[in-house]
């Protein structure tokens, strides 16, 4: 295992001899051990490289002050999170488990289920969010309160539909390979695909294509971002397996060099890169920090298509690797202490200079006066400039939304406090013990905008806090019933729990579990105009 930098256990599996080969044998105690371990670990802290590519990022000359100011935060946050008590994100996401098994490694008849037992014992007793809903009928659906199930994939030998991920390869024989992913579903979101064809296989229509894909991600999956993107594939399960394994990192030493089986191509990471940072959008509120790392994969395809995908991993870039031998289990290092990397102090520090600076001063709002003296602090509030909002806020997102909907088209009155307070779309993690809240961050703003006439014209929803662009119906009625869209940075939920919010009660629909409305009390969380009351939009001129 010397080329890996994992940490490595104590506790040795059974071999055993049929008298002409070794047998390792894996019990479900160890399957169950090593799930819970990595995602405990993955839940709380980042890897080194990912810590340091968000360092980079912050301390590039071509950063904007935005772009400084949300990964310093992103930064704060990680510190928070690395104490083991708030999760990266509020959105702990859906348990993803690729698995690869090599020579005669033999797995318990179990696994799924130890593998299972081992990942919902930490969302339990870790706070985690519970995210899943499960079907009881077509449209209908129920809260499991579990997080499950979980996404599980294990492969035998060569069989893997993607291509072997080259740490699998170097995995000693009889060993099992693991990818342990929590994706949330703001980045899953973003993952586009398109059946092209010969013609997609040239520098022009190939930058074309990437152009456009990456504009559609938009900041609603909390950049900056890691962005894979698969070209080829001998179907469209092999494309999409494979850019989904990107986006996690299990092709980070996927080799440079052309062959049948897979590879990367350096130029054309570049110019994912390059096309990001001229986005505009930066790090999530204008600038150049819209993509740290990228991957680009080539693979083989049939003749008459040409698969293409992309996708990303969030600014919350929480995967692990991990080999299970007879020897003992060996889990990615992950930094238990972020500021002690090189680099680290001097972004933060350079983003709070920054902000103390005479240009970079924010309009304090309160909410205590209602909802007509909060438009009025708000008003001649241009886009892009910052706010820091004070008092209580509604806190309810799609399914509070869902219900609103049908008392409106039932021809009854919506709730007395949907007009009272600003409402901040969230689902926060389940509440650590003796604290307040759990993490807790905004949700996409996007997926609200059809609610704009119901609610606006009710007197409901005229500040929002969220994350992400909106479409041109929300804008177009900010401007019609005066309304403003605060945008909150995401990636950061660690860090608001414990340093913004101050309390929280449950007002309705608390069998909706993270979803259920709430009231919450914050203190000075820090927000950015994105649409104002003029309809006047700031991602619109990016």
């Amino acid at each position: 295992m010397q080329d890996f930098d994992f940490f490595e256990t104590k506790e040795a599996l059974k071999a055993v001899s049929d008298g002409e080969r070794e047998i390792v044998l894996a019990d479900g105690e160890i399957l169950s051990k090593v799930s819970a371990e990595a995602f405990k670990r993955l839940s709380f802290t980042f890897t080194r490289e990912h810590l340091e590519n968000v360092i980079k990022a912050s301390l590039s000359p071509a950063a904007s002050q935005n772009d400084r100011y949300v990964l310093a935060c992103i930064l704060k946050n990680a510190q928070v999170s690395s104490n083991g008590i708030y999760p990266i994100c509020q959105d702990t996401g859906i348990a993803n488990v690729f698995g690869w098994i090599k020579g005669n490694f033999i797995l318990p008849q179990r696994a799924y289920q130890e593998i299972s037992g081992g990942i919902e014992n930490v969302y339990k007793k870790r706070k985690l969010r519970l995210s899943t809903s499960c079907p009881s009928s077509f449209f209908e659906e129920y809260d499991p309160k579990n997080n499950m199930p979980a996404q599980i994939s294990v492969f035998s030998g060569e069989s893997c539909l993607a291509p072997i991920p080259p740490f699998v390869k170097k995995a000693p024989e009889n060993s099992a390979s693991f990818v342990f992913c929590a994706k949330g579903g703001g980045s899953s979101n973003k993952t586009s695909f398109i059946q092209g064809t010969k013609a997609s296989l040239n520098k022009a229509a190939f930058t074309k294509i990437l152009t456009e894909q990456i504009k559609k991600f938009g900041t609603s999956a909390c950049p900056p971002y890691t962005i894979a993107v698969v070209a080829g594939g001998l179907s469209p399960e092999q494309n999409l397996l494979t850019l989904k394994l990107a986006t996690a990192g299990a092709y980070s030493e996927l080799t440079y060099e052309p062959n049948p089986q897979g590879f990367r191509d350096r130029e054309l990471e570049d110019e994912v890169k390059r096309i990001a940072s001229e986005t505009g959008f930066g790090a999530q509120f204008g600038g150049k920090a819209f993509c740290i790392d990228a991957i680009v994969i080539r693979l083989s395809r049939h003749g008459a298509s040409c698969p293409i995908s992309a996708g990303v991993s969030c600014s919350a870039h929480r995967n692990l690797r991990a080999v299970i031998t007879k020897d003992g289990y060996y889990l990615e290092k992950t930094v238990s202490n972020p500021q002690e990397i090189e680099g680290f102090k001097e972004a933060v520090a350079a983003s709070e200079k920054l902000s103390s600076s005479e240009s970079a001063k924010e309009r304090v709002i309160s909410t205590d006066g209602g909802m007509k003296s909060i438009l009025s602090q708000l008003d001649g509030a241009k886009p892009g400039e910052r706010i820091l909002l004070s008092g209580k806020i509604l806190v309810a997102r799609d399914q509070a939304h869902a219900r609103w909907q049908k008392l409106i088209d039932s021809g009854s009155q919506l709730p007395e406090y949907c007009a009272k307070y600003p409402i901040c779309y969230a689902g926060p993690s389940q509440t650590p013990e003796g604290k307040v809240i759990g993490s807790f961050g905004p949700t996409t703003a996007g997926r609200m905008d059809s609610y704009a006439e119901s609610l606006m014209s009710r007197g409901a929803a005229l500040v929002t806090l969220a994350k992400g662009n909106r479409s041109k119906i929300w804008t177009d009625s900010c401007a019609k019933y005066g309304a403003f869209y605060l945008g909150t940075p995401g990636g950061i939920a660690a860090l608001i729990a414990s340093e913004y919010i101050e309390s929280q009660k449950i007002l309705d629909y608390e069998d909706l579990g993270m979803e259920a409305v709430r009231l919450v009390s914050v203190k000075n969380l820090p927000c950015f105009v994105i649409t104002n009351s003029k309809g006047e939009d700031f991602y619109a001129g990016l």
